[in-house]
């Protein structure tokens, strides 16, 4: 059986075309609609949620706040305890907080993400007596949440033309590659032999390339489309 918009093989009992969505039509096939699950009252999803929620953040708490006090106890200060809560907030921030929320916004957690992540370098940077911090993680952990940021923002709001910003962030992360090399060599003055930023750089320029003109070249959008059998997308 085969749609008769797209012409796409259909396999049997398929009421729907999964490439153009069109209603399949057979005389001889019967569609029965019924319900086959049982009616059993649930509690709201809403409720559900935010219970894990809460138990998460209980759980969560356990090792922010102990190492803290344990440290304290034993040295009267912060400093191995600081970064094993500052990841944990980190961690929280990230993968865990944006479920409080029905339609949480990435491009708020993830610029947030990024700014706490920096915070901790800081602080590790402090605690260690260390003088990388400004020279190297800040441009490096600064740079590289932009990039982030604004392709998340792009994808967030821009409902067409993922092929484009997902093409854009890997050359992207490729320069940001070369980025990184330089300030290693810079700031703690290891040299290798090769510019071992060439290979990562070349690698995601050429897929971010590729991507791009997949976009551009609509026949072969559509070709690609029907091969891995995907449905519609904005692209």
């Amino acid at each position: 059986m085969y749609c008769i918009k797209c012409g796409v093989k259909l396999s049997e009992g398929q009421t729907v075309c999964p490439i153009c969505e069109t209603r399949v039509y057979h005389p001889d096939m019967e569609i029965k609609e019924e319900n086959t699950y049982p009616k059993i009252p649930f509690e709201s999803e809403e409720f559900n949620r935010r219970g894990l929620m809460f138990v998460l953040t209980m759980i969560f708490l356990v090792p922010l706040i102990l190492p803290v006090l344990l440290e304290l106890g034993w040295h009267s200060e912060v400093s191995w305890s600081g970064y094993a809560s500052g990841g944990t907030v980190i961690f929280y921030t990230a993968f865990v907080m944006p479920y409080w929320f029905k339609k949480p916004n990435p491009v708020i957690f993830v610029p947030v993400t990024f700014a706490l992540t920096i915070g901790l370098l800081l602080f590790i940077c402090y605690k260690t007596g260390g003088n990388w911090f400004m020279p190297f993680a800040f441009p490096v952990a600064g740079s590289l949440g932009i990039i982030v940021t604004a392709a998340t923002a792009v994808l967030h709001y821009v409902k067409k033309g993922c092929l484009y910003t997902v093409g854009g962030l890997l050359i992207a992360l490729g320069m940001w590659t070369v980025l990184l090399e330089f300030d290693i060599r810079t700031t703690f003055g290891v040299y290798t032999p090769f510019y071992w930023s060439i290979a990562p750089l070349t690698v995601l320029s050429v897929v971010g390339i590729m991507l791009i003109v997949i976009a551009i070249v609509k026949p072969l959008k559509e070709s690609l489309r029907r091969i891995f059998f995907i449905g519609k997308v904005s692209y």
